[in-house]
């Protein structure tokens, strides 16, 4: 137990929450980077669109001023996110990527460093890394108080930024004990669907076809993620497992 407890303190002592997102000042390769996320948290970082990029950037002024892994890396044919999801509209440094044979991870640098931005390298560098973390709760309680706990113990009912976080999501919520369905920090809410933490809703994943009860919803005007990877408006005063942030 006590093993536990100092190897706890120790993660937290080189490490900083930035939203869902951990930075863990330790040096490793990038698979060394990625497998401690999937033990401690769930993967490398996918910085899957610009403006949480741009939050990033912005949370991380004057506090990370070196060059770190995120969960980007290139198969044979594309590049993709390690917690699963294709990549698209990279924003490259001028003149990446190159040398896809190998330099077929990605790393980032925002300031303090020699060349800024987005560049293809070798794995067997040694950084910082960003790894992605939400957290599923098994309590079985109602929209306004998974929100409420959310906020007392976390941050905030978890937003889903792209298909990657998504991807990251379903992964977590797959065990049988988890409820069919799980809260998210979707509200209907002076006509329209929205994130509760503000985030801009660009990604969707409602159901195509059949009955579009989401579109104006006249009861269920909370939204929950199924295991199947679909958004559903449902019932606000049901009680579901949910995920934080």
């Amino acid at each position: 137990m006590e093993i536990v407890v100092l190897k706890m303190l120790f993660i937290a002592s080189v490490s900083a929450q930035y939203g869902k997102h951990k930075y863990v000042q330790r040096y490793f390769t990038w698979q060394d980077a990625q497998q401690f996320c999937i033990n401690h948290y769930m993967d490398l970082s996918p910085i899957s669109t610009p403006w949480v990029e741009e939050e990033l950037k912005n949370a991380t002024i004057g506090k990370i001023s070196e060059r770190f892994w995120i969960g980007l890396y290139r198969n044979e044919t594309q590049w993709k996110w390690s917690g699963g999801g294709d990549a698209s509209n990279i924003p490259w440094a001028e003149g990446e990527p190159h040398d896809y044979l190998s330099e077929w991870v990605a790393s980032v640098c925002w300031q303090g460093c020699k060349w800024i931005g987005w560049h293809n390298v070798k794995p067997s560098r040694e950084l910082p890394f960003f790894c992605f973390n939400l957290i599923v709760v098994e309590y079985e309680k109602t929209w306004e108080q998974a929100m409420s706990y959310c906020r007392e113990e976390h941050t905030a009912l978890t937003s889903l930024a792209s298909e990657a976080e998504q991807l990251l999501a379903l992964r977590e919520i797959k065990p049988n004990r988890i409820t069919k369905r799980v809260w998210i920090g979707l509200r209907y809410l002076a006509d329209r669907w929205l994130w509760v933490n503000s985030d801009p809703l660009e990604y969707e994943a409602w159901p195509k076809g059949g009955v579009q009860d989401h579109q104006c919803p006249i009861r269920n005007r909370c939204g929950a993620l199924t295991k199947e990877g679909l958004w559903e408006n449902w019932d606000c005063q049901d009680k579901l497992n949910f995920i934080c942030y």
